[in-house]
């Protein structure tokens, strides 16, 4: 009753593949009927391929948005921590870029072939920013989001606060970081997404590794984004 007197409509979105198994599409003509207002694995990503360009087909016959989370785990060691001055300060292997990288290539190509609202969720690198600048300068329905985190703050974050900026994406270097902003100035990306996930002191004091990956509340998010804009401002 009180989100009437603010203004703020939500929506929500379901899962692209059931139990979010990716295995196996939603019956998403039904959710559709049923007041879906997109589709979305939301932190894991698809492997499947073809069963990707089926979702977006069904999607697009529904206009209704489609959303990935781009990270390809053939290609990440110790997720939640960047693959560089991080990983190696923990000595771990840490998370490549290249594993959102992969995603996204694959995932704007198919968004191309089949014309399909795709949603590109927390961009954390400047060349998945790249790729979304190209796709869309050849017609491609895509768009993509960015959090107040990954536009504010590096790896060195994760160095300075440990588990505390965990996440997945993982920060990421401070060229990432200046990519986004550029992206969000120039309309490449279109969002910006919180991603907000809570987790308990006691799941943040677990051992580095197996760490809950999620790091802002929501008045952080916005705190940042304000200081930013400020910055940017300036």
């Amino acid at each position: 009753a009180k989100g009437k007197e603010t203004g703020i409509h939500i929506a929500s979105c379901v899962n692209v593949t059931k139990g979010m198994a990716g295995k196996e599409l939603t019956d998403m003509e039904r959710l559709s009927e049923r007041g879906a207002a997109g589709f979305t694995d939301d932190g894991i990503p698809l492997m499947n391929e073809g069963l990707v360009r089926e979702a977006m087909e069904r999607a697009k016959k529904l206009h209704k948005p489609i959303s990935f989370h781009e990270e390809n785990p053939a290609l990440i060691v110790n997720n939640g921590i960047h693959k560089g001055k991080a990983s190696e300060f923990y000595h771990f292997v840490g998370s490549a870029r290249e594993a959102e990288i992969d995603l996204v290539k694959r995932d704007l190509e198919l968004a191309l072939l089949t014309g399909a609202d795709v949603v590109i969720q927390h961009i954390s690198t400047k060349e998945a920013v790249e790729l979304v600048r190209r796709a869309k300068e050849k017609g491609a329905r895509v768009h993509a989001e960015a959090t107040p985190h990954h536009f504010t703050l590096t790896e060195d974050a994760a160095i300075k606060k440990g588990a505390l900026a965990k996440m997945n994406p993982p920060l990421r270097e401070e060229e990432d970081r200046l990519a986004i902003i550029e992206g969000l100035k120039d309309g490449t990306i279109d969002l910006i997404a919180t991603d907000h996930a809570p987790h308990s002191k006691e799941e943040k004091d677990r051992d580095f590794v197996n760490i809950s990956k999620k790091f802002l509340e929501v008045c952080q998010a916005s705190a940042q984004t304000e200081k930013l804009a400020g910055r940017q401002s300036e």
